[in-house]
């Protein structure tokens, strides 16, 4: 029986979905203005990889995974670029879906624009305003009055009194309270057209905060099972959206409109998500400490299948350390996984449960989406196809891997593939081909010196040669 650790309430607990065949999730997706980082990837490969396991597990999934395409830094990027917003964001749409692909990550079912969903996040303000919540400001802008609602702070699990503004909350002027946040920014005269909207308050464009209430809520209702998203977005982002959402279905105490809205029975979202941080080097990822890496960037020296197992190696609420030495450890960790591959040709199969591999792994899969544990099944199954070379280990090898989305490709083309640093530093697989048969003449004329100095120079190049049995030589990149 799956079991979620639940931001909320801080526990795991027992996942018991809305609808007993249906799970509904919904993930904070990216803001479109530059390249997708490492601290992206991880939400990518995490959020993938659960919504993989449920599958697995017999429910069918709906997976919306949104995306911010207008905000100040969109804005300023595009001015500052010469560009529309709507030309800046296309262009890093499609290099994120580009990223996304290359580690393995399958589309959402649904993956929404903000901009395609400003009236529904103008009717979601209004429903605030007539409950009681939102109010506007004296520069125009449309503010939550967050101490009106009730349990404000419940997911961050700070008072009032202990929350400070976040990251992302401007300060705008004529605020009640420095806690309130904007739902509706009133136009600037400096600011594009493509960013700007009719509304009731005059003409604008929505708030971060509100966007994610709006898109979750036309697509997968008021009340579904999952959201998830970066830690970093616990507070303010979340806490937030939980004020939004629930508050738009009950009105304040405060409100003098007594039956505006039926009072609200459900929370808005039943299990909160989030996975830990990437830290590098055991600092913490920033441009400002100059240790900020791009997923391209990090593709350059790595297979996109090394980062995602790198990811998936370490469970997903605790911190991820990034650096070359534990990025090279799980290129050797995974290597040795599709040697393993090689013992025997897989067969497709029906994964067996009641097996006591199997099992382990969904035990495992079971608490909390526990990779690092299920990783380790992975490896006892190698160690078990290494010794055996048993078909039905290779086979079970192969499908529990393809559960993570991993061990997916021909052994042969993993072990043999090269990255854009060693594609333009390293030897071509012709020249490589060259070398073996140079060794191989060497050895067939007995100047066994000669075919070891092949070796030796093969092997300094990053190189492992392995002979087989009927004069076969195979090689595999260190």
């Amino acid at each position: 029986m799956l079991k979620i650790h639940n931001t909320l309430t801080r526990d795991k607990q027992t996942f018991t979905p809305i609808d007993p065949h249906l799970v509904r999730m919904y993930v904070c997706g990216m803001t479109v203005y530059d390249y997708c980082h490492l601290g992206h990837a991880r939400v990518l490969v995490v959020f993938d990889m659960v919504a993989r396991w449920l599958r697995a597990s017999g429910y069918k999934v709906v997976y919306v995974r949104n995306i911010t395409d207008i905000d100040d830094k969109i804005i300023k990027r595009a001015q500052e670029n010469g560009e529309s917003i709507h030309a800046l964001t296309e262009r890093y749409i499609g290099f994120m879906d580009e990223d996304a692909a290359a580690l393995g990550v399958m589309k959402p079912d649904f993956e929404p624009r903000a901009t395609q969903y400003v009236p529904a996040m103008q009717r979601l303000i209004s429903l605030l305003e007539t409950n009681g919540y939102a109010y506007v400001a004296a520069n125009q802008d449309v503010c939550y009055s967050v101490r009106k609602f009730e349990g404000y702070g419940r997911l961050s699990g700070k008072s009032l009194e202990d929350l400070r503004a976040g990251e992302r909350v401007e300060v705008a002027g004529g605020k009640n309270d420095p806690l309130d946040f904007v739902l509706w920014k009133h136009a600037k005269a400096e600011e594009p057209a493509e960013a700007k909207w009719e509304s009731p308050w005059g003409i604008g464009r929505p708030g971060w905060h509100i966007e994610c209430s709006a898109m979750s809520s036309e697509l997968l209702g008021t009340h579904f099972d999952i959201h998830g998203g970066g830690q970093d977005l616990q507070f303010p982002h979340h806490e937030n959206e939980i004020a939004q959402s629930e508050g738009a279905l009950r009105p304040s105490s405060s409100s003098s409109r007594s039956g505006a809205c039926t009072k609200h029975q459900h929370p808005f979202v039943n299990y909160w998500m989030h996975n830990g941080f990437v830290r590098v080097d055991d600092e913490k990822m920033s441009k400002s400490l100059g240790n900020f890496f791009t997923i391209r960037e990090v593709l350059k020296q790595y297979d996109a299948e090394v980062l995602r197992f790198f990811i998936l190696r370490a469970h997903y609420r605790s911190p991820l350390n990034h650096s070359d030495a534990h990025l090279d450890d799980a290129r050797a960790s995974l290597t040795r996984l599709y040697t393993a591959l090689k013992v025997a040709t897989p067969s497709a199969i029906t994964i067996d449960w009641e097996e006591p591999h199997a099992a382990k792994f969904r035990a495992a899969m079971d608490d909390d989406f526990n990779t690092a544990e299920a990783i380790s099944v992975l490896f006892e199954l190698a160690n078990e196809a290494n010794k055996t070379e048993s078909v039905k280990s290779v086979s079970l090898l192969k499908a529990l891997g393809g559960l993570l989305g991993l061990l997916e490709r021909d052994p042969a083309v993993f072990l043999q593939a090269t990255t854009t640093s060693e594609q333009s530093s390293g030897l071509s697989v012709a020249e490589i081909d060259t070398h073996i048969a140079a060794r191989h003449a060497a050895k067939m004329a007995k100047n066994y010196a000669e075919a070891d100095r092949v070796r030796q120079t093969l092997m300094a190049a990053g190189i492992v040669l392995e002979d087989k049995p009927g004069g076969v030589t195979e090689w595999r990149r260190a």
